[in-house]
């Protein structure tokens, strides 16, 4: 995946209840955020910093949504937990996170598996990838792509 390239389209299943497909926010920047499980620590911070932050998203005519391979089942329990108030996208049968680049080899404590590597996608009104976030450190993240956004958003 490279910047400037056209975002692979995809449909997946949401916590909205319906079908979500990438062309339904043509018209409007999305962070396109992919977290390997459900109410894990790391992820917890990473997605209730975005939360915290949905306002001034919003503000900026941009969507958030998280997606994982977790079903649709974890994803309520985990919204529900933490308020969300942003649609979370399960990609049970790992075809986005194949598309998007984001499944790979990961290491943990001397085991290699395949997992999530955590990866942060922000696309402009287009469809374009403006900007990527490769091995996401979850401090502060979800305020460094709002300020991107923001000086984009302003040129």
């Amino acid at each position: 995946m490279k910047e400037n390239s056209k975002a692979p389209s995809f449909s997946l299943p949401s916590t909205s209840n319906n079908e979500y497909s990438l062309r339904d926010s043509l018209g409007k920047y999305i962070v396109l955020y992919f977290y390997p499980k459900d109410d894990t620590p790391g992820c917890t911070i990473e997605t209730n910093d975005f939360n915290k932050l949905l306002p001034k998203f919003k503000k900026l005519n941009c969507e958030i949504l998280g997606i994982s391979k977790d079903n649709l089942k974890s994803h309520d329990k985990f919204r529900d937990k933490y308020k969300i108030k942003f649609d979370l996208l399960a990609d049970e049968e790992i075809k986005v996170l194949k598309k998007y680049k984001v499944w790979a080899k990961k290491k943990f404590m001397g085991r290699e598996f395949m997992g999530i590597v955590r990866t942060t996608f922000l696309i402009d009104k287009k469809g374009k990838i403006i900007k990527i976030w490769n091995n996401v450190k979850v401090k502060d993240h979800a305020k460094e792509v709002l300020e991107t956004l923001q000086n984009i958003v302003k040129k």
